[in-house]
């Protein structure tokens, strides 16, 4: 069937035909994970979400050019121009290379990312390995005027800017506004105007991460780098460029007005932007208690998680909705998918035991057609598996003896389950969703086990259970809510 693919454009605001560049290559940039800790919900969606465009574009036989950066340098504490580099911070603190620091964080993302079935990108560069292309287009930005220099740091010029170009095109902010909205932070005395942003940064001599530059010894501002790695490995302009919503503003503004400068060139003819994920409606966050990590929501390991819940669980959940609305976690509702994700499965595998007959009294064909047409409007996953799970009602009626399917019937469903089940939406019969939750079931016993050994004093039997089991790589702290158990990673 012929295709045609429409896709929501932040810039615009609304949804439009997708039309390649470059046909059949199509390049996409998707804002990749900072590396100072572990991976969470906020690092899922994203990458959850432009998993299934790659996945469909390439279902269609398009050759993608898949870019996702790593942000190893650059990302400051309270906003992108002031404070300590995170990265920095937890080398700092942990006595180790910042390099340690970032490749054991990534190292954490990637593993997360392969439970959760997310094909890694065609090219995933590093910001640290494009340090001279980032001061090549600082030079760039200079020589076209919109780049100011401050005590050794480099600030964008952004008032200069919107004189010539719409700072705030994508966002839809007025730079008259932005006064209002900039705090007061360090090295706020150094700009023209309050909105400007560093392209570069002198470093204090404390700060580890540094580099030369003809400006100062120092460090790029974290918008640059994905400009730079976006024009070096996609050209200018390409396609698609993604990311959470809260990246709109001002990380993509200012990529967009950076490349302008540079290169004269509006970088990006398609923004995507996935919404927000909230848990039991809250935002989540340290400081409230519920910013659980994915390996946490993996084993469970959280007060208010009350049970492990498995990668395909966690994917099939955000799937559910559309990648543009906003997605609320919460123990009820994943529990729900869960169980919706098994019936899933379950009727695959009838669908493998089912006896053809003669003829046919339930329509399949169309279902194949629904499906196509909800992936071709903005990756409508939610109406793609309200069609699967109508496939699965038609099969359980075949097995009830309700309905009958003849073989090509048969066969097709069996095409439809694997192209959008598996190939698109990128699910899988997850065993280890089980495993996982009779793991947690085992430490519950044992855990129980050990404190009655302690309440009848026999410290050694105690001892020899936490001993066994952190022979095995599992550790048992002891706290005032009681004992809690993890794996070592």
């Amino acid at each position: 069937m012929e295709h045609n693919l429409i896709l929501y454009n932040t810039r615009s605001r609304r949804k439009e035909k997708f039309q390649p560049l470059h046909p059949p290559l199509v390049g996409i940039y998707v804002c990749g994970p900072t590396v100072y800790g572990e991976a969470h919900l906020g690092h899922a969606r994203p990458a959850i979400t432009f998993d299934m465009v790659y996945r469909y574009l390439m279902h269609l036989g398009y050759k993608v050019r898949y870019v996702r950066n790593i942000t190893d340098v650059g990302h400051l504490e309270h906003d992108a121009d002031a404070g300590e580099d995170k990265i920095a911070k937890r080398a700092r603190l942990e006595q180790l290379e910042p390099m340690e620091v970032a490749q054991y964080y990534a190292n954490n993302y990637h593993r997360n990312m392969s439970q959760l079935n997310v094909l890694p990108p065609s090219i995933e560069p590093l910001a640290s390995g494009h340090i001279l292309d980032q001061i090549d287009t600082i030079k760039k930005i200079f020589k076209a005027g919109y780049a100011y220099e401050a005590n050794g740091s480099v600030y964008f010029d952004v008032r200069h800017y919107n004189e010539k170009y719409d700072y705030g095109k994508l966002s839809g902010r007025v730079v008259d506004d932005l006064i209002m909205e900039t705090r007061e932070l360090e090295g706020q005395e150094e700009k023209r105007f309050p909105a400007d942003f560093a392209l570069w940064k002198s470093a204090r001599p404390e700060h580890i991460m540094r580099w030369p530059s003809p400006w100062s010894i120092g460090f790029p501002g974290w918008h640059l780098e994905c400009s730079v790695m976006g024009a070096k490995y996609l050209g200018i302009p390409f396609d698609i460029h993604g990311g959470g919503m809260d990246l709109l503003f001002p990380h993509h503004e200012s990529e967009i007005a950076q490349t302008v400068a540079a290169y004269g060139v509006d970088p990006v003819k398609y923004w995507m932007h996935n919404n927000m994920i909230t848990l039991n409606g809250q935002k989540m966050g340290k400081s409230l208690g519920n910013a659980i990590s994915l390996d946490d929501f993996f084993a469970g390991n959280h007060t208010l998680l009350d049970k492990p819940y498995s990668p395909m669980t966690i994917r099939f959940f955000m799937l559910q909705a559309h990648y543009r609305s906003t997605l609320d976690f919460s123990n009820e509702a994943l529990q729900a998918a869960e169980k919706g994700l098994k019936r899933l499965f379950q009727g695959m595998e009838i669908l493998n035991h089912l006896t053809p007959a003669a003829t046919s009294t339930a329509g399949t064909k169309e279902l194949q057609q629904k499906c196509y047409e909800a992936m071709d409007d903005d990756f409508n996953s939610p109406v793609v598996i309200a069609t699967l799970f109508e496939a699965i009602r038609i099969i359980n009626l075949v097995n009830d003896k309700k309905e009958s399917l003849t073989g090509d019937d048969i066969t097709l469903l069996k095409k439809l389950f694997a192209d959008f089940v598996y190939e698109i939406l990128g699910l899988r019969e997850d065993k280890a969703g089980d495993q996982s939750e009779l793991i947690q079931h085992l430490m519950d016993a044992f855990i129980a086990i050990r404190q009655q050994a302690r309440d009848k004093k026999d410290f050694a039997m105690a001892d020899r259970i936490r001993s066994e089991l952190a022979r095995l790589g599992i550790t048992i702290n002891d706290t005032k809510e009681g004992a809690v158990w993890s794996i070592e990673k």
